[in-house]
């Protein structure tokens, strides 16, 4: 008699669309890794997109609108607006890498400290971040400026104060999950030391987040570093950063719309790419894990 083998069924359609829909590159991907390459070369060569100098003053082209000899359109000074623009991201994606550092550091130290310092420790941390989850990021980050003085060092530290206690509770969160994970409970019935388990299960595993969190924090950092630097709390004119720029042109906002409206696209297109490349990589995670 012959056997005829029936076709082999996935018994978990849902996790393969899932995998699917994760290793998947929308439009809206494929254009966040274009402006995240636009911002690399920024970057790294701005003067392969810039051909004028970001503080080259030029008086008898001031104020012209966008054209072919100036993309940006010039500022009060007859600069280059697409120039400073690029050369802009030297300025604002360092301040937003390096504050997203610290919150992110902050965040690991209270974060763990928490979860595995005992209950005490939990409850006077968890308060502590509740008391800092009260005031919005962005007037914490006022405060410090206020206190330590306006400048792009006080202005990283503000920042990355101000992002630490979101970040704090998700890695709290995320190590109560890890030590309570089967694995770790092995560990200890296998008579593994308590350093032996943190280092080598509960610390690799409960980091998994942090590129995620990661990138989803550089846009809101850049976002909230330009809010502070058109404050004037930040880098100082002429300097082409994208928060300075917006702050130089507002007395121009009925007359030379452009001087806004470049830098602020630029601010948003930003923030928009590294939260959609912060989802697309939130998205293969989960469907590494449920493979």
């Amino acid at each position: 008699m012959t056997v005829v083998n029936a076709p082999s069924v996935d018994k978990q359609p849902g996790q393969a669309r899932q995998r699917g829909r994760a290793r998947r590159l929308t439009p809206g991907v494929v254009l966040a890794w274009l402006v995240i390459a636009f911002l690399a070369i920024s970057v790294a060569f701005p003067g392969l997109l810039a051909h004028q100098g970001p503080l080259a003053v030029d008086p008898a082209h001031a104020l012209q609108g966008p054209s072919l000899s100036h993309l940006f359109g010039t500022d009060q000074s007859g600069r280059d607006v697409f120039s400073r623009v690029v050369y802009g991201a030297r300025e604002s994606l360092p301040i937003g890498i390096a504050a997203t550092a610290i919150g992110l550091a902050i965040a690991i130290i209270l974060g763990f400290a928490a979860a595995l310092g005992g209950r005490w420790a939990d409850a006077v941390i968890s308060r502590f971040l509740e008391v800092l989850f009260a005031f919005p990021s962005l007037l914490l980050g006022l405060l410090f400026v206020a206190m330590f003085g306006a400048g792009v060092g006080s202005l990283i530290i503000a920042v990355g104060i101000g992002s630490a206690p979101g970040y704090a509770r998700m890695i709290r969160g995320q190590v109560i999950a890890v030590k309570h994970a089967p694995y770790v409970e092995a560990a200890r019935i296998l008579g593994h030391s308590r350093l032996r388990i943190m280092v080598g299960s509960i610390f690799p595993n409960a980091m998994r987040p942090l590129l995620v969190l990661g990138t989803l924090g550089i846009g809101q950092s850049i976002v909230w570093a330009s809010a502070l630097s058109f404050l004037g709390l930040g880098a100082a004119p002429p300097a082409p950063e994208w928060g300075a720029m917006l702050a130089a042109g507002r007395d121009f906002i009925s007359s030379a719309w452009w001087l806004e409206f470049f830098p602020g696209a630029v601010i948003v297109a930003t923030a928009l790419a590294a939260t959609a490349l912060g989802r697309h990589l939130q998205r293969r995670m989960e469907g590494r894990l449920a493979s």
